[in-house]
């Protein structure tokens, strides 16, 4: 929908409003309002922090980032990050767009569930990150501009969000707990499979094949 606020408008290209209609096709309304809040929540923040960004790329970044919990996107193991990044480079490639600027989309879908390295990365990567950040968890709530964030919930309303996302999550992935391991979406799979336990990285690294060899006597 058109609007004056310039913080309120998505890109506009022929490529996003592709990547635009992928996502009205394939995902629930759920997703699709939670992907245009966090396009908009990362572009603001990018504003806001003076980085150089690629508004289209971060878009399409943020369209593409939850179609791998959609089943037209769902691979039988990878995980949904990985799968929605894949659909990304499928998508960016075939438009032949610069395989640098298709890793960076890549990049950032595939790593906006990983704490901790994002903000080292290219701002597109950090951006989408950010947002989701800030629209799932709350991150950066209180830094963020009122108005506006008020404006973007009610064009693209958060209705019972809190559980649906949750539920969307388990959706994608419940048919492949374990590429959950060593993510935080393995907290979603021990919540809602009964007696599921993601695996501990102690007990892996004990059950190792290697054996080891006996420390040496010290000498007398």
């Amino acid at each position: 929908m058109p609007t004056k606020n310039a913080s309120l408008q998505i890109p506009d290209s022929k490529l996003a409003k592709e990547a635009t209609e992928i996502l009205r096709t394939y995902a629930t309304s759920l997703i699709y309002n939670h992907s245009l809040r966090v396009y908009l929540f990362a572009a603001e923040q990018g504003r806001e922090k003076k980085l150089r960004f690629d508004p289209e790329l971060l878009y399409i970044s943020a369209a593409f980032h939850d179609l791998g919990l959609v089943k037209e996107f769902s691979s039988a193991d990878e995980r949904f990050e990985v799968d929605g990044a894949n659909a990304a480079r499928r998508f960016l490639a075939s438009h032949g767009i610069p395989e640098e600027q298709v890793q960076t989309a890549w990049e950032a879908i595939a790593l906006h569930t990983t704490p901790g390295v994002t903000q080292y990365m290219r701002p597109e990567v950090a951006l989408l990150y950010t947002g989701v950040g800030l629209d799932v968890l709350g991150e950066g709530f209180e830094g963020f501009p009122t108005e506006l964030r008020e404006e973007i919930v009610a064009q693209y309303p958060r209705e019972d969000f809190k559980a649906g996302i949750v539920q969307a999550f388990f959706g994608g992935f419940a048919h492949k707990p374990g590429t959950t391991f060593g993510t935080v979406k393995a907290d979603v799979c021990e919540r809602y499979i009964p007696g599921y336990r993601s695996p501990n990285f102690c007990d892996l690294i004990a059950a190792s094949p290697f054996p080891d060899s006996l420390l040496p006597k010290a000498s007398s």
